[in-house]
């Protein structure tokens, strides 16, 4: 399936930049042809990389906003017209999520078993697989440079992205920055990000650097330029690399995670998912969608389900598919679904 799609984006899709073009025409005439002895010699003019970028950048955006004017989005585009199914933990931990909770095997039959439910429930929107792997992960020390968080090996890294090609899965990379920031971190995942079927998350829930405290002793935040950040990154990815649009998918359970969302600037080139991540009853749940996700609107909407804590309360119970495809439950249904 992700073949086809990948083949039909290619054939349709021409972004990418041509920066080698624009220095080829910022050559001083001397390296252009040769000059004349009767000429005065020309002066080398030093050329702007950094403004060639931004102009290639320039470009390449106003054609993904002309392409999609056309035909609705890029060629490629993976929602609306898939729903999107994740695993999410770290294959390395037994206490961040399913993902590395249960042996692989065990594991990948659960994952099955979930990805026919979601296709039976709703027949008529084909169930993309992803395995979404916490891959920069805050942590309960400040390490060499004081940021309280650590990436992944590139062994792990390289052997979950396994995993997904052998599910026929996308992979999810996911980031906590804890005392850092997206511009020190996203750029480290840019090898891996050139691959089309590996997109983002970003939690805000682990971004501390204003607050100055240690992970887990309080919810983070980020704000709409730290989103359009890692919009621009991935714009930049998807350009260079004549990529499909990517997905961006932002974890939120409270409103103070994501400030000033009206200033999330959207990019037909990156696909934005607001991720209803926390756990607890049901009831808790719906509001929770319907105060963060469905009263602040982005683009596509996302819901979390948790093994171990949705359960733990009254009534004891964690949706299911046909509970959270109800349209009087949640409005509007989300495209991207996580387990936990």
């Amino acid at each position: 399936m992700h073949s086809s799609i990948f083949s039909a984006w290619r054939s349709a899709l021409g972004l990418g930049l041509v920066a080698s073009a624009l220095l080829a025409g910022c050559k001083p005439q001397s390296e252009q042809g040769t000059t004349t002895a009767n000429k005065e010699p020309h002066q080398q003019v030093p050329i702007d990389s950094a403004k060639i970028k931004r102009l290639a950048m320039q470009r390449d955006s106003l054609r993904a906003d002309s392409i999609a004017k056309k035909t609705g989005q890029l060629p490629g585009a993976l929602l609306p017209g898939h729903r999107i199914v994740a695993f999410y933990g770290n294959i390395r931990s037994k206490g961040m999520g399913i993902l590395g909770r249960e042996p692989k095997a065990q594991m990948m039959r659960k994952f099955d078993g979930v990805l026919k439910e979601w296709q039976a429930a709703d027949p008529k929107l084909p169930v993309l697989p992803a395995i979404h792997s916490v891959t920069i992960t805050a942590q309960g020390s400040p390490g060499a440079d004081g940021k309280w968080r650590l990436m992944n090996s590139k062994s792990t890294i390289e052997e979950t992205r396994a995993w997904a090609r052998e599910k026929n899965a996308i992979l999810f990379l996911d980031v906590q920055v804890g005392w850092s920031d997206l511009e020190h971190e996203l750029p480290k995942l840019t090898e891996y990000l050139r691959d089309p079927m590996v997109h983002l998350g970003i939690d805000p829930e682990f971004a501390l650097g204003t607050m100055r405290v240690r992970p887990n002793k309080k919810i983070g935040t980020l704000d709409a330029k730290d989103i359009n950040y890692a919009i621009s990154f991935l714009a930049h990815i998807v350009s260079e690399n004549h990529l499909p649009p990517k997905i961006l998918m932002v974890h939120r359970f409270t409103r103070k995670m994501v400030t000033n969302y009206k200033n999330i600037k959207l990019d037909p080139r990156v696909q934005v998912v607001m991720d209803m991540d926390g756990h607890g009853p049901p009831t808790l749940k719906k509001d929770s969608y319907m105060a963060y996700i469905t009263k602040e609107p982005v683009q596509y909407t996302g819901f979390k389900l948790f093994y171990e804590y949705d359960p733990k309360q009254a009534p004891h119970h964690m949706m299911t598919p046909k509970e959270v495809l109800d349209t009087t439950n949640l409005k509007p249904t989300p495209l991207y679904i996580q387990y936990q």
